[in-house]
């Protein structure tokens, strides 16, 4: 099973082109939003099975929301940044590392070799920054604000107005028409 839904995940990305970093590099230099806005739609596909879990989990009794809610903070913007320094010096995310590696580019294995090693070291070195910056940070959680109904629909309508806002920008810059 494992290995039919690896293949079959696999497969959509490679014919799909589906890489993060693509995502936010093609608006800059093409004026394409296309993954871009993938990207939304499946953050906007999350919204609805993440709240859909949550409101399975209230029906079950269970008072509290499975999974973490971390604070938001300076090391949010530090991470995000090295992430982004990383995704640029590799030529790509993650999954369009792991596309490349079945398309047979032997250099992206080292790249490979550098998540598992800087997975591992963050995995060692997560305790200091959780220490002295993650629980020192202010936590958001938009239901505790909005309420669940408030807050999934605020987040979908930020969605689509990012959604809508991408598009008219790819109509206005894309030089690939």
């Amino acid at each position: 099973m494992y290995l039919t839904f690896g293949i079959a995940f696999g497969f959509i990305l490679q014919r799909s082109r589906f890489c993060f970093a693509a995502g936010f590099r093609d608006p800059v230099i093409v004026g394409s939003t296309s993954i871009l806005r993938a990207i939304v739609i499946a953050m906007v596909i999350m919204t609805i099975t993440f709240s859909i879990i949550q409101y399975h989990s209230l029906l079950q009794g269970i008072p509290t929301i499975p999974g973490h809610i971390y604070s938001i903070g300076f090391h949010t913007a530090l991470g995000g940044f090295l992430f982004g320094v990383g995704m640029v010096i590799a030529g790509g995310c993650a999954t369009g590392t792991l596309m490349r590696i079945g398309e047979g580019f032997l250099m992206q294995c080292i790249v490979l070799i550098g998540f598992l090693i800087g997975t591992l070291l963050g995995a060692r070195h997560f305790p200091w920054w959780e220490k002295n910056f993650i629980n020192e940070a202010p936590s958001i959680h938009l239901p505790s604000y909005f309420g669940w109904p408030g807050s999934i629909g605020l987040q979908i309508g930020v969605l689509m107005l990012l959604f809508y806002l991408l598009k008219r920008y790819e109509d206005k810059h894309n030089i690939m028409l």
